[in-house]
């Protein structure tokens, strides 16, 4: 499909051709035969080309991942091979045109050119010099890129008559539909471990060993890394470091607003055109005539639209006084605001509240000291990277510089201590035996710097060695068998009229649930079993630590002509049309491309190859 995706719309294609050469791929000469890197049928393909959209394909996932990609990345994803294999499906359809002298006037041609955006003055029209800049930086002359654009469209008409053909039947959508939509009414029970009635048998060596074999993924240690580090938390620095009164007086008045706060409003405003349009309006509230919510819907605005937050007086600035004025909740004004005359309305008063020096200072001190001793840590990290440089060993840095030093047995998924920081794991993750340590920067300001030890390589356990989780497992394996078997041997007389309830169990009745539907308390499987189900059966679905009942009540069929289906249908069918129509593409593409043959200039790809990075 990724392949034989070839664009219907023409603009996108040639807003690549063009935009694209301007990051300097275009201007690329590979010179005398290297311009083609191969060809389908009579037809070249071009090697800038090819350079064009490869590098456009590692541009588009850079822009989406906000990563940027290199070849080597890009190839491993066969990103590149898709790149070639459009451009060949694109070149056999080229190729076909050529041989039916299927082509366009050069009144289509120009009618094409104008309409891109790119070849487009400020005025928004067609501007000859953006055209030929626009040329000049993608290596094309007027006479190629017309050719070019001559061949794109001759191939797009080729698409059209291929493709236009196809359509998704009614019956395959309808069927489609009626699979997604029906639904399932079904009665059902748990039938908890604690109920099983049959004692465990004693296990058997070869039931323990085909446990443990069946089981091995459970008991295969993973990957571990012993790791030395050496770390050091500002947290470390904090006892140490004094500061002075009047560094926490200045900084308690920097964040006055923050420990001052004066007394203020929740406040609503309504704006109006004139004094005599606010005047009518409050006095239509103060008749009881009309409410403020009466006034705002019929501006077709909402609450939230007016709605200001809590001010202060100083912050309502004209209309302080009178809002100020109101001792509880109501309406003030008409007053002046900075877009007009407007009524307010006041919800709620929110008292000042100071925070004294002496209350704040704890807090205070705490946010320097704790910003001091970040700073200390960033002033040692380039002496301690040019210690570990000089040869100093990470036992070494933690003895002369006071750091944390620790030994770890580390595996992927680990994130306690240390390795609750990204940066640890990241680091670790990528680290070898016999990397040189680096000091790395962590989330909250502190640094570590990590060795690896060795590595021990995922290993199997032995059956003796993880002897008790055996049996374990196969204790809770059997007994969840065991109660199976009891929970079949309730089905006959479930068959012959009891109810889940009469044999004891709490019996839940679901109607009508789709194929999506989550059930509390049951297994993932469980909703595909019952839709697997005919009316009237019953059957016993086992779950982690127990068994359930479940009986198919019955079964409703989608509804197929309400309006919600109509809308849905149609718009799959729409989808589907154009899919089938894509599908239809590419293989017209592939069956061009074994007849006309297909042949590739490797050496001409590995130099495009070579260019990027």
């Amino acid at each position: 499909m990724a392949t034989g995706k070839i664009s219907r719309t023409f603009g996108w294609g040639l807003m690549a051709l063009v935009i694209v050469g301007l990051v300097g791929f275009g201007s690329t000469n590979f010179g005398g035969s290297a311009r083609s890197i191969g060809t389908v049928g009579d037809k070249e393909i071009d090697a800038q080309r090819y350079a064009r959209d490869l590098n456009a394909e590692l541009r588009a996932f850079s822009a989406q991942t906000g990563q940027t990609m290199t070849l080597a990345q890009a190839q491993a994803f066969g990103l590149d091979q898709q790149v070639l294999g459009r451009l060949l499906a694109s070149t056999a359809l080229e190729n076909e045109t050529a041989r039916l002298g299927l082509s366009v006037g050069d009144a289509q041609v120009r009618n094409r050119i104008v309409e891109i955006a790119a070849f487009k003055g400020i005025d928004g029209k067609f501007d000859r010099e953006a055209y030929s800049f626009s040329l000049d930086q993608s290596g094309m002359t007027a006479a190629q890129f017309e050719a070019s654009l001559r061949s794109e469209v001759a191939r797009q008409l080729l698409q059209a008559a291929v493709a236009n053909g196809t359509t998704a039947s009614s019956a395959y959508v309808d069927a489609l539909y009626g699979y997604a939509r029906e639904t399932r009414s079904f009665t059902w029970a748990s039938l908890p471990m604690a109920a099983l009635t049959a004692e465990l048998p004693a296990a058997t060596d070869d039931e323990l060993l085909a446990y443990y074999e069946a089981n091995t993924a459970q008991f295969t240690l993973p990957e571990t890394k012993e790791i030395t580090y050496v770390w050091l938390d500002p947290e470390d620095l904090i006892p140490g470091i004094s500061v002075s009164d009047e560094d926490l007086q200045a900084l308690y008045k920097e964040r006055q607003d923050e420990f001052v706060v004066p007394e203020r409003r929740m406040v609503e405003r309504l704006v109006f055109g004139s004094q005599e349009e606010a005047q009518t309006a409050a006095d239509a509230i103060a008749a009881g005539d009309k409410s403020f919510e009466d006034l705002v819907a019929e501006r077709d605005l909402t609450l939230a639209d007016i709605d200001l937050g809590d001010l202060s007086k100083e912050e309502l600035g004209g209309a302080a006084d009178a809002i100020f004025s109101l001792t509880e909740p109501g309406v003030a004004g008409p007053a002046d605001s900075n877009l007009g005359p407007a009524l307010f309305r006041m919800n709620a008063i929110l008292a000042a509240h100071e925070t004294s020096f002496e209350a704040a200072k704890e807090q205070l001190h705490g946010e320097l000291a704790a910003d001091t001793a970040r700073r200390q840590v960033n002033d040692m990290i380039t002496e301690l990277d040019d210690l570990l440089a000089g040869g100093a060993t990470l036992e070494e840095l933690a003895d002369s510089h006071n750091m944390r030093l620790a030994t770890i047995s580390w595996t992927d998924g680990d994130s306690e201590g240390i390795a609750a920081y990204d940066s640890f794991r990241e680091a670790v993750t990528k680290a070898a035996e016999g990397d040189f340590p680096e000091i790395t920067l962590m989330a909250d300001g502190g640094i570590f710097a990590a060795r690896v030890n060795k590595i021990d390589e995922p290993r199997l356990q032995t059956q003796k060695e993880v002897s008790d989780q055996v049996l374990a497992g196969w204790a809770t394996d059997k007994r969840l068998e065991l109660l199976a078997k009891q929970a079949e041997g309730m089905v006959p007389d479930l068959q012959s009229g009891e109810s889940l309830s009469s044999l004891g169990l709490v019996e839940i009745v679901e109607v009508d649930q789709g194929r999506d539907a989550f059930i509390e308390g049951t297994p993932p499987t469980f909703i595909t079993e019952v839709f697997d189900m005919a009316p009237t059966d019953w059957r016993i679905v086992p779950s982690a630590s127990d068994v359930i009942l479940v009986r198919l009540d019955g079964i409703t069929a989608a509804d197929q002509t309400s309006d919600d289906a109509k809308a849905i249908k149609e718009q799959f069918t729409a989808n589907s049309t154009q899919e089938l129509g894509l599908d239809v593409e590419s293989a017209f593409a592939r069956a061009l491309e074994t007849e006309a043959g297909v042949s590739l200039n490797r050496p001409v790809i590995n130099a495009i190859h070579a260019q990027f990075p």
